[in-house]
């Protein structure tokens, strides 16, 4: 089964890499969806409170809590943690005033982590890119092209759109020795004032192009990508923003076209299908 195309990474498995355990999981919670965010913020806040439920366990001294019951317990750390102080338990030793103080301290850093992650998620502009699931290459103006669609389903305009679209594959020097080497594709067309809706992303396969003499089983056996990069101003906030996918030599379609996402309507204007955004159809090559 083809793999579909990816997001843009290096598309190298990394070993002996070093790791930041606390910085990257930090961006991982970045990058990761909502609700995975959202459910790291409750697990970190319960764990906490797991832990100081124990230590209240272990020194006791808290008036209205039953002796060994952790249940009472684990909610008077929810209280302290969360500065809520309903009055019916509290603590009464030193001991017990001593794992509060220490509580709090933990709570405030808990509070300022997630406040930082929900603020710096809330605040990275993210471009709604849609790229088509395969590349297609097809012969257009008696030339070979390798045509790559996107579509911008946001609704706005991404200003000053740029795209840049490399293709990284494993070479072997001179010397002997193996590499990624990137050629960047020349484009017909490479900057848009304005992108609201759609844009076909042009290569003509010249006499210069790396993908020269290419055919679908020539590719099959290397170890190459296409890269697109799409960067510009959101619209709406006048922030940077940018997309990016990757397709590999499963994705490219030789001998077809997209489909028109264009039809017109009864009264004469015309309209975009989205629905249409990754369908192809048969072409000359």
């Amino acid at each position: 089964m083809a793999r579909a195309p990816q997001p843009a990474d290096s598309g190298i498995d990394p070993i002996n890499a070093p790791t930041d355990l606390l910085g990257d999981l930090y961006h991982v919670l970045l990058r990761a969806p909502w609700w995975v965010t959202l459910l790291a913020i409750a697990a970190l806040f319960l764990s906490v409170n797991i832990l100081f439920a124990l230590v209240f366990l272990t020194t006791g001294g808290i008036a209205g809590a039953r002796a060994g019951s952790f249940s009472d317990a684990f909610f008077f750390s929810v209280q302290t943690a969360g500065t809520i102080g309903y009055g019916a338990m509290y603590p009464v030793t030193r001991a017990a005033n001593f794992a509060v103080t220490l509580e709090s301290i933990a709570a405030l850093v808990v509070v300022a982590v997630a406040t930082g992650l929900v603020f710096s998620k809330f605040s990275i502009p993210v471009a709604k890119l849609e790229f088509a699931r395969c590349a297609v290459i097809y012969r257009r103006e008696g030339v070979p092209t390798l045509a790559i669609r996107l579509a911008n389903t946001r609704g706005n305009f991404i200003v000053e759109a740029q795209v840049h679209v490399t293709l990284t594959r494993a070479e072997v020097s001179r010397e002997g020795v193996p590499t990624y080497r990137m050629h960047d594709l020349q484009l017909t067309r490479v900057w848009s004032p304005a992108l609201g809706r759609s844009w076909q992303v042009l290569h003509p396969i010249g006499p210069d192009s790396p993908l020269r003499g290419a055919t679908e089983e020539s590719l099959r056996g290397e170890d190459l990508e296409i890269m697109v990069s799409v960067s510009g101003l959101d619209g709406t906030s006048s922030q940077n923003i940018q997309g990016n996918w990757r397709y590999l030599p499963e994705n490219l379609k030789f001998g077809f076209r997209y489909a028109d996402m264009l039809s017109p309507k009864p009264d004469g204007r015309v309209q975009l299908d989205f629905a249409k955004l990754h369908d192809i159809t048969p072409a000359e090559l």
